[in-house]
């Protein structure tokens, strides 16, 4: 099953099931099982539904103004240099731990929304990511119990603005600017994902295929990554965990693929759908 966040047709923020190409309202302009899908996964309240989503407001899913899967999360972990084919093509191998930066929920735009390139650069990038959004207050976690705190997953699209980013030691001005943070289309649950290990993230600049790799590559897995995180600040439902990004983003390539006005983005992991984000001058 899956999920999304979305503006109901009064303009309203809400949320509800995805299903055939229909999305059932669940939210507050609809059944209002909880007011945001942050909130039903903090309530558990994401199955049970039955026939009642008959009952729901609905619309075509192509109508559908997309928000982004968690618009407001009270924090984005995000994850650099995590897969060996990305470290491979920076030189930065040997890492003896995750590195860690941040990004604010305002920086976020939903599934269809315009990636905004920022006026003060021309090296913008993308970075397509498995999303991991937490289902219960985590803190101290030890790795054997960390898929115990997971509601579920979804795809980022972490655009960065590469020398901003490079500029100093942090990473954070690069990884900020305002439209930058594509997170959609759907919240899949964890209970939906049979083996996380068997699915391929793909990364298409105008149907460019430019990264593809499997979820196992990963350096640090999830559950070495949710205890590392959990050991110096508590996670709560709904809070994001972004796992970093394989080989194969523009500013690497040769010659360099970074992205213009109007370029389409599009990043697909098994199951979970294709979030789509076109480049757009700042608004």
């Amino acid at each position: 099953m899956k999920f999304a966040s979305y503006s109901a047709e009064n303009g309203a923020a809400t949320w509800g099931v995805v299903d055939r190409g229909t999305v059932f309202d669940l939210g507050p302009t609809g059944l209002n099982v909880a007011p945001s899908l942050r909130t039903a996964i903090a309530q558990d309240a994401l199955s049970g539904f039955g026939g009642a989503l008959e009952a729901a407001p609905s619309q075509a899913e192509d109508s559908v103004e997309f928000l982004p899967v968690i618009p407001d999360p009270g924090k984005i972990i995000c994850v650099g240099v995590n897969y060996r084919s990305h470290q491979e093509e920076t030189g930065k191998t040997g890492q003896k731990a995750p590195t860690i930066f941040t990004r604010f929920a305002d920086s976020q735009m939903g599934h269809r929304q315009p990636a905004q390139m920022p006026r003060v650069t021309d090296q913008f990038d993308y970075e397509g990511e498995l999303a991991v959004i937490i289902g219960k207050e985590a803190f101290r976690v030890a790795e054997k119990d960390a898929f115990d705190y997971v509601a579920g997953y979804s795809i980022y699209n972490d655009f960065s603005v590469r020398d901003w980013q490079r500029a100093a030691s942090q990473w954070i001005p690069g990884k900020n600017f305002p439209g930058t943070g594509g997170f959609g289309p759907y919240f899949v649950r964890a209970t939906d994902v049979d083996d996380l290990d068997s699915l391929t993230l793909e990364t298409r600049v105008n149907g460019q295929i430019r990264q593809s790799a499997s979820i196992k590559d990963l350096d640090f897995s999830i559950p070495q990554l949710i205890a590392y995180i959990t050991t110096f600040t508590r996670l709560a439902p709904g809070d994001v965990i972004v796992t970093g990004t394989p080989g194969g983003v523009g500013l690497f390539m040769s010659p360099q693929g970074l992205l213009a006005e109007g370029d389409l983005v599009e990043v697909e992991i098994t199951g979970m759908g294709v979030l789509r984000n076109e480049v757009a001058p700042e608004a």
